[in-house]
């Protein structure tokens, strides 16, 4: 009809008076597909055209039943349960279901690795019939069931696809309780050290993952473990009592942090806090000058230097140690698991402890962590009072800036922080600037205001914070550099400007640089227009303080794929389970990997299962190398 649209209109009939219109936009290579006298089934809202009173259908389903094609031949496309595949490019959903129809067809069957005694005792179909079912399912199936990925053949792909990653994860889990490792000593001298260096009474939970970790580094096998805490919990006081212990034998401490700025600030902090025991402490990161990072790789290469804390500089071919005793990971979920192993082989069987400040719900720490042992604290040191969290609308702005000058006036400190804009660090730092010179110069005139963002160098960044931590800065204007790590007890408030782009996992993070002191804090949320999911993130912050509630929040809000960004975090791309959906059935299919790496019904099954791990999953979740 239009040549500009690629109108393609077609007139069906049922052989009496009824007609029926057909309209595709774009559709002009259907008049090579639907010829006159064909017999055609036809699916889609039926419509009535309001020129001409037709009844009309726009871009209906159909499926030619005679003519062209062979008339034993099922259907496809209408009359059946059909799947719906999403499009790819030009492949639409119905291209997609002729090619998975023609490629079933093609088949007699597949060869099915889940051990048969698991399937046969859970009842699950083999694996070629469940694939067929959930493609093509039959008449008589139940849509309801299987639009909520329950059917009896959704849930044998779901099973099997968790089954395999967590035997992969149980067979790196069985491999590290036999290897060799280092039997660390909790010496006389390593508990007067510890004694020597507290500044404070610890709580009990820093007490208790303290002896969980002494435990495993006197075990003769590889610790592998995670310390997770809430942000201002004290997790890092609780490595470096750690670290103590691998000194005191004789080994060298490897420190990874995700940014300059937390290295720097881990190796101030334990510069300062094992200066009186004598300890030498370097940083090593992407910065600096080449001959001065050549002397650090050379003290971390003789020995010399105990505490080697740094970045993914750490991580280079030619960082060597000379006796490596123990790998300390922060932020575990800014690296992937190959990067945790990089470091482990720069020493013989390394004790790994990985700290985490971002809460994870249990069913993602199974997966991201299942092959590490866990650790909580999930208590904060004492005489810490709860952050007061207030949500602002942009344009009440001036009275966050009003009671900024009262917390100043009171001798307090300050951050305001401003978002990535579409992932662009320019348009952050273009924004985080012209802020900063409109707050020092037109709302804050006469307090010193200071400026943070990631394009600085690490000396000068370095320099701000510590012009920030002495208090000459009042106000420090930031970009997300200041996530993590930053400790300053005297800065009180945070002000997160358009709080609604951050996620809350972010928010939460960004809201635990206050709160570090005896002195009562104030996190703010400033935001402009808010969706329906900004405004329950929002909520959530105002609401509650603790995180491992928002991080179940953030989970079921975003999903489990966005939930830490799935490349750098390790998380595997499940195609059919879903972590949030299916905690039943991971929970079932770790029980049963387990039980199948402990005791195999025999040998030969065990290495059929392991080779199929290798041969299929090796690249998808890169366990094999770690198992």
């Amino acid at each position: 009809r239009s040549r500009s649209l690629g109108i393609f209109e077609a007139v069906f009939s049922d052989g009496a008076r009824n007609r029926l219109l057909g309209r595709w936009f774009h559709g002009a290579y259907l008049k090579d597909v639907l010829r006159p006298g064909q017999k055609v089934a036809l699916y889609g809202k039926v419509e009535l055209d309001s020129y001409t009173g037709e009844i009309l259908m726009h871009h209906p389903e159909f499926e030619i039943l005679s003519g062209e094609e062979d008339e034993g031949e099922p259907s496809l496309h209408v009359g059946r349960i059909t799947p719906i595949y999403e499009a790819a490019g030009k492949i639409t959903t119905r291209v997609f279901r002729r090619l998975m129809h023609n490629v079933l067809s093609s088949l007699d069957g597949m060869p099915d690795f889940l051990p048969e005694y698991i399937r046969r005792r859970l009842k699950l179909p083999g694996r070629w019939s469940a694939i067929q079912r959930v493609h093509f399912p039959p008449q008589d199936a139940d849509l309801r069931l299987l639009n909520e990925f329950r059917d009896q053949a959704q849930i044998r792909l779901i099973f099997e696809e968790f089954f395999w990653l967590e035997l992969g994860l149980a067979l790196k889990r069985a491999q590290t309780k036999i290897q060799p490792g280092i039997a660390f000593e909790l010496s006389d001298r390593a508990r007067q050290q510890i004694r020597r260096m507290l500044p404070f009474r610890p709580t009990a939970a820093q007490k208790r993952a303290l002896a969980e970790i002494a435990r495993d580094m006197a075990s003769p096998h590889p610790m592998n473990r995670l310390l997770q805490g809430d942000v201002g919990s004290g997790k890092t006081m609780v490595a470096a009592q750690a670290a103590i212990i691998a000194i005191e034998s004789g080994f060298q401490v490897a420190m990874l942090a995700p940014t300059e700025i937390l290295a720097t600030q881990h190796y101030l902090y334990l510069k300062n806090l094992f200066a009186p025991l004598g300890y030498s402490v370097v940083l090593l990161t992407g910065g600096g000058r080449a001959k001065e990072k050549a002397a650090l790789k050379q003290q971390a290469a003789s020995g010399q230097a105990q505490v080697v804390v740094g970045t993914h500089a750490l991580l280079e071919e030619d960082v060597e140690f000379a006796r490596l005793g123990l790998a300390i990971v922060d932020e575990q979920h800014r690296f992937g698991v190959m990067q945790r192993l990089r470091l482990m082989k720069k020493g013989i069987h390394p004790d790994v402890l990985v700290m985490t400040a971002t809460p994870i719900p249990r069913t993602l720490a199974l997966t991201l962590y299942g092959d590490l042992d866990v650790s909580v604290i999930d208590e904060l040191p004492p005489g810490r009072k709860p952050i007061i969290t207030k949500h602002v609308e942009s344009d009440r702005v001036e009275l966050v800036y009003d009671f900024l000058k009262k917390q100043v006036a009171a001798g307090r400190q300050a951050y305001v922080v401003y978002p990535v804009i579409e992932e662009s660090e320019t348009q952050a730092l273009k924004a985080a600037q012209k802020m900063h010179q409109y707050l020092s110069e037109t709302v804050f005139p006469g307090i010193p205001v200071g400026l943070l963002h990631g394009k600085l160098r690490p000396e000068q960044k370095e320099a701000v914070m510590q012009a920030f931590k002495r208090g000459e800065i009042k106000i420090l204007v930031s970009t997300t550099v200041i996530e993590v790590g930053v400790d300053v007890p005297n800065a009180t408030v945070m002000v997160i400007e358009q709080a609604e782009r951050f996620g809350l996992a972010q928010l939460h993070q960004l809201r635990g640089r206050v709160g570090r002191g005896a002195a009562q804090s104030y996190c703010v949320l400033v935001t402009e227009k808010l969706n329906e999911t900004a405004r329950e993130r929002i909520r959530t912050m105002v609401e509650s303080n603790d995180g491992f509630y928002i991080a179940e929040m953030d989970l079921k809000l975003r999903g489990p794929g966005e939930f830490f960004g799935t490349r750098q975090s390790g998380l595997p791309a499940l195609h059919v389970a879903n972590l949030l959906r299916d905690k039943e059935l991971l929970e079932l299919a770790r029980a049963e990997a387990a039980a199948f790496a402990a005791q195999p019904p025999s040998q030969e099954e065990f290495r059929r299962a392991v080779d199929y791990l290798k041969d299929r999953w090796e690249r998808r979740y890169g366990l094999v190398e770690v198992a």
